[in-house]
């Protein structure tokens, strides 16, 4: 899966943004040329998220846009003004069913071909931030072969159900678990929703830390500031990883090459769920350090 901690949103229309965006060290830069941007600025926006695709790569984050979502006028001419060399990934905002995924997947691919890209180059993050988007999730998620994340999106879910969001979210709670479920049942790596009292680190955190326990293993961010708390968050503490190394040598040891499927281990079962979630912990540390390396 695509290592995603940290998915940076940068006003695509905002110069000054878009020069600095890079050096921050986030996983993940997505040009927003949706809800960052007024209508009167979307063309500059994809301009300007166009010129900027190879430079944000410099330290070895991958590079998405954020489209308008179809249910708007705007959508295709994003996608023709962005899906160009440099492109990794389109993020659809409010996806409402799968009929969207594929809208999206056929316009990606008759772009891909008229430019000269790999088929299927340009991956896609669906955005499930409505009630029908939400109730929909797990048609959405299996929609495309393109799919490699799927966020959730507290702001716009909140004003669809017509509540009051909460930093801590627990109003949040049933559609961030379905988010999450859905996500994992294709093999997508789910992304929570943006933080946006970005000021307050302590719920940020407490947020941050109740979502990794939903499945998400990353998340929108919209402050600088959030990107190393997040990238410790969303990482296995060195305790971590060194006590899933002990495990799988000594499943592995003990039990495997012995015909075991379930041993004894300082007083604890380890059987092969545990053997599995050690070996998961243990790829997503050399995942972090591999992209560790990229970054200057």
């Amino acid at each position: 899966m695509a290592l995603m901690r940290t998915n940076f949103y940068v006003p695509a229309n905002n110069a000054v943004f878009m020069d600095k965006c890079a050096k921050y060290g986030a996983d993940n830069i997505t040009f927003d040329v949706e809800d960052a941007v007024p209508p009167q600025e979307k063309a500059n926006a994809r301009k300007m998220a166009r010129e900027h695709l190879e430079a944000a790569h410099v330290n070895g984050a991958s590079v998405y846009v954020r489209i308008n979502g179809f249910h708007t006028e705007f959508a295709d001419d994003d996608l023709e003004a962005v899906v160009y060399p440099g492109l990794d990934g389109v993020t659809l905002p409010k996806t409402r069913n799968k009929a969207d995924v594929e809208r999206l997947d056929a316009t990606l691919t008759r772009l891909e071909k008229e430019r000269g890209m790999e088929p299927g180059s340009v991956k896609i993050a669906v955005l499930l931030e409505t009630a029908e988007g939400i109730m929909n999730a797990n048609e959405i998620v299996h929609a495309s072969e393109r799919l490699v994340a799927a966020f959730f999106g507290a702001v716009d879910y909140c004003c669809d159900l017509r509540i009051t969001r909460t930093n801590l979210g627990p109003e949040q709670f049933v559609a961030r678990t379905i988010v999450g479920i859905a996500a994992r049942s294709a093999g997508l790596v789910a992304l929570d929703a943006p933080f946006a009292d970005f000021s307050n680190m302590d719920d940020f955190i407490q947020n941050t830390k109740d979502g990794c326990q939903m499945g998400f293993e990353g998340r929108m961010i919209i402050h600088p500031s959030q990107i190393p708390v997040a990238h410790e968050l969303y990482s296995p503490t060195a305790e971590e990883v060194e006590y899933s190394k002990k495990v799988i040598k000594f499943f592995e040891e003990e039990g495997l090459a012995k015909g075991l499927a379930s041993v004894s281990m300082d007083g604890k079962m380890v059987d092969t769920p545990v053997y599995t979630s050690a070996q998961n912990v243990v790829a997503r540390y050399e995942e972090i350090k591999a992209q560790e390396a990229k970054m200057k």
